[in-house]
């Protein structure tokens, strides 16, 4: 494929910018692709939980599953399970899976409401990765499973970009070492050529800047302003500490667990585990929420805590002239539901198909680009949203402030068709599907407040019927499985 850039400079490393390399590599085999970065500056790099989206990023990459997991200490992720969000002592699994109809008469989660049978157990004993994630059990999604579940990995994200930039070299990209110090600009406002510390110049047509939360072009040379989302999600620093793997059993889940103002996750690699603390300065101080993350460690610590600062929401625009954004440096979100690789892939795919045709894109071309981005971001946001102001929890001034927010007009909307009618609304560019959406209202006991006619069609005793054997497949299909940690360590050995 060809390009109308034909000189495509990468600004920073880490994983978005190695992705962002290997996939115009990839792409576009006779274009010059540059990628400049520092090792006085290094990488964000914590543990990365993702989405199955990346598996189609590593699809048409050509990497090998096996290969990957093994330079990376990869471990394979159904989803997230979230710990006290409600009530202290309440849990729920957000997993990558199918749980049946959604609306009308076949609803599953409609006529699970409508039996009311506690025998039945929670709502995600009927999806099946929920169970598996619950009972450490993995196995990859045969021709049966796969339309019942998907997967994503845990990795370690330095292993993750060293392990891009050995694919995107072999593929001609060329790596520059150096520290820029002016990006000077052209006539017409874009961005001329970096000038590194030494006094190297880089000439490119396109910029790519995948620089962290300095945005050194986008951010700082451009200028563009940045929209805060901190009204909304007011978390704004996090402490990361890597700890020794405990004796507990090689889970294929990331945890989520609500503190007092903040959360902790923690993500299970093949080698150690990941911890961290997200949290609100406003609420807690530094030296706090640091002695909240080591007591949250369940393995003797491997380095120092480390503190990240960061604001949440996004660059207005997030491409201007002949600067793309991408990763940290076009904007960020909390981590709490995996979405920083995802948003790097889906701005790269929308990036990738505008440059495909040989020609410079139109300016509705670059608007459209800039407005998808931003719903999606807004689409994400509200998502996270949805975890805090469903809580019951009122034992910190965060919880009490989160509960009673003013909403934005999307997510408001939402709730209230969901409240009233049991709709599932889904706008354009969401990030998460409607069954995702699902998986929070039932994990957080947010029901509607009167069910759809058409339940009644089908007879009580046929819908009990129907919930209970699905509920035992799922249990018995559960229990031949595999553990997680067996079945890593098969696919490691091939």
């Amino acid at each position: 494929m060809k390009t109308a850039f034909k000189r495509i400079v990468v600004v920073g490393g880490g994983s978005a910018g190695w992705m962002a390399a290997a996939a115009f590599a990839t792409a576009f085999p006779a274009c010059s692709v540059q990628l400049v970065e520092s090792e006085e500056i290094g990488i964000v790099g914590v543990g990365e939980a993702t989405f199955p989206s990346i598996r189609h990023f590593h699809k048409l990459l050509g990497i090998d599953e096996a290969e990957f997991l093994r330079a990376t200490n990869g471990t394979y992720k159904l989803g997230i399970e979230f710990r006290d969000w409600r009530e202290r002592g309440e849990r729920y699994f957000h997993t990558f899976g199918d749980i049946g109809g959604l609306s009308g008469p076949r609803s599953l989660w409609g006529q699970y409401r409508r039996v009311g049978d506690a025998g039945l157990g929670a709502l995600d004993a009927q999806c099946l990765p929920s169970v598996m994630a619950r009972e450490g059990r993995f196995m990859s999604a045969g021709s049966e499973e796969e339309r019942q579940f998907n997967y994503a990995y845990h990795f370690d994200a330095v292993l993750y970009a060293a392990f891009l930039r050995k694919l995107a070299e072999g593929r001609g990209v060329r790596r520059i070492e150096g520290r820029i110090v002016q990006a000077p600009r052209r006539a017409d406002g874009g961005i001329g050529n970096l000038v590194l510390a030494d006094g190297r110049a880089v000439e490119g047509d396109l910029f790519v800047d995948c620089s962290g939360f300095a945005s050194l072009l986008l951010g700082r040379a451009l200028e563009e302003r940045f929209v805060d989302f901190g009204r909304w999600l007011p978390v704004d620093r996090a402490w990361a500490c890597p700890s020794e793997r405990s004796g507990t059993a090689l889970m294929p889940a990331t945890r989520c667990t609500a503190l007092e103002a903040g959360w902790a996750w923690r993500i299970p690699l093949s080698n150690r585990t990941g911890h961290g603390h997200v949290f609100a300065s406003r609420y807690i101080d530094d030296d706090k929420a640091r002695e909240q993350l080591l007591q949250q460690l369940d393995g003797a610590p491997i380095a120092e805590p480390r503190l990240l600062r960061f604001a949440a929401g996004h660059r207005e625009r997030f491409w201007v002239h002949n600067v793309v954004a991408l990763g940290l440096s076009s904007g960020f979100l909390e981590p709490l539901e995996s979405t920083s690789i995802f948003l790097v892939q889906s701005g790269l795919g929308r990036l990738i198909e505008l440059l495909m045709p040989g020609e410079r894109p139109p300016k509705e071309a670059v608007d459209a680009y800039n407005t998808g981005m931003r719903r999606q971001f807004e689409r994400i946001r509200d998502f996270i949203i949805l975890h805090y102001c469903l809580t019951s929890r009122s034992d910190s001034q965060m919880w009490r402030d989160m509960a009673s927010m003013e909403l934005p007009e999307t997510l408001a909307f939402k709730l209230h068709a969901w409240r009233e009618a049991g709709a599932l609304h889904q706008y354009d560019e969401e990030g998460f599907d409607a069954t995702s959406w699902l998986a929070i209202h039932a994990g957080m006991g947010h029901w509607p407040q009167r069910a759809d006619p058409s339940l009644l069609d089908l007879p009580h005793e046929d819908a009990l019927r129907a919930l209970r054997f699905r509920r035992d497949s799922i249990a018995a299909a559960v229990a031949a499985m595999p553990t997680h940690e067996a079945y890593l360590n098969s696919v490691l050995a091939r």
